[in-house]
């Protein structure tokens, strides 16, 4: 009962943090230039499979509240295309850990930002770009991979910092 506790509690943490941070910089969490600083927890599963479940439900709510609060450009299409879209990264992230170059998953860090500019890129290709969705989309998807990117290392060295401290 204990460790199941324990994941329940780390699932609510995971959760709660991923959409505090991206609802305090919504500014930037949002749209097709966006940098959702909290996408860097979606490397959480190199460290424990329990954390996929935070993760889109910090995804889940922080789209939800972005669409209920009008700064998720996208609405309620987003709450569950870009939760799907986190759903499909952090399961790919803990089932390619253990392929590592140099003890670099280097593909668990790359599923993030493709799934999230093919997803999130024809999203917004759809809502932005109505009239002309394939160069909208592809644009978009370019912007969008390109932040996750930088919330991936971010994710990626703060990740690595917590496996140190044997934080999970």
């Amino acid at each position: 009962m204990k460790n199941t506790s324990n994941n329940l509690t780390n699932i609510a943490m995971i959760a709660s943090v991923y959409t505090v941070v991206s609802l305090v910089l919504a500014p930037i969490s949002f749209g097709n230039i966006q940098i959702r600083i909290a996408e860097g927890l979606v490397l959480l599963p190199l460290l424990s499979k329990h954390s996929i479940y935070g993760v889109v439900l910090g995804c889940f709510l922080t789209n939800l509240i972005g669409a209920l609060m009008g700064v998720n450009i996208l609405g309620f299409l987003d709450v569950f295309i870009g939760t799907f879209a986190t759903l499909i990264a952090a399961y790919l992230t803990y089932y390619l850990k253990d392929i590592t170059i140099k003890d670099i998953p280097v593909l668990s860090i790359r599923m993030p930002v493709i799934i999230n500019g093919l997803f999130i890129g024809l999203e917004l290709g759809f809502v932005l770009f109505p009239t002309n969705i394939s160069i909208g989309s592809i644009m978009c998807g370019l912007e969008v991979a390109i932040g996750e990117l930088v919330a991936v290392l971010i994710g990626y060295i703060v990740i690595k910092y917590m496996k140190k401290l044997k934080t999970f």
